[in-house]
């Protein structure tokens, strides 16, 4: 699928780094995240790849970016030349994400591409993180959920929307699907010349069940 072969980061290694930074064990990050601690072990050894979803429960749990499990320390830079082979690649499940320059660039703007094979998704909870979100379907079929209504976007196809606004996204074609993204706007404060995207609003199904026991 992919033509030529290049470093990846494993997410694994880096999710048991943060946690044990944070002097958590697997039962605790299990309870705050609200995964089995059997996934979050299989997660860990590489022996199977989160969802993007999953990926956010995980960084609002361990109260950091997103981008944590996928950082790359760079200096940064006005101007970011990246040549193909050079781009930050990192697989998660049922596709591959690419870095297109925001790890190394001193501004507020952030794109990456991603690569889709048949049946992903980015999970089954919707996202939302600060500034405003574009993509463009490249080649495939790239479904959008927004605010719960649904966008069937086909190669030339846009969306653009405030990144505040609950979304997710999956292949919805039988072949694969390459889709550009862009992220900006995020807001001050956030080191988004560090980030490609940012931790969302805590909104797991954990957080609401404690936010409604502290309203009772």
């Amino acid at each position: 699928m992919y033509e030529r072969e290049a470093p990846s980061i494993d997410i694994g290694l880096r999710l048991r780094s943060l946690r044990k930074a944070r002097g958590l064990s697997l039962r605790a990050l299990a309870r705050a995240s609200g995964l089995s601690p059997n996934a979050l072990s299989m997660i860990e050894r590489g022996k199977t790849s989160p969802s993007v979803s999953t990926l956010y429960r995980l960084a609002d749990a361990l109260q950091v970016p997103i981008t944590a499990f996928f950082q790359v320390e760079a200096e940064k830079h006005d101007v970011v030349f990246i040549k193909a082979e050079e781009r930050t690649r990192v697989p998660f499940a049922r596709g591959l994400w690419e870095g297109l320059g925001g790890e190394r660039f001193t501004g507020r703007v952030e794109p990456f591409f991603l690569t889709l094979e048949t049946g992903a998704h980015s999970g089954p909870f919707p996202m939302v993180h600060t500034g405003h979100e574009f993509v463009i379907c490249l080649r495939g079929l790239l479904e959008y959920e927004v605010e719960g209504r649904k966008y069937l976007l086909e190669p030339g196809d846009s969306l653009l929307f405030a990144a505040r606004l609950q979304h997710r996204w999956r292949n919805a074609g039988n072949t694969v699907t390459n889709a550009l993204f862009v992220l900006s706007g995020f807001r001050e404060g956030e080191d988004p010349g560090r980030y490609h995207l940012h931790r969302p609003h805590t909104n797991t199904a954990s957080q609401q069940k404690a936010n409604s026991s502290k309203e009772a």
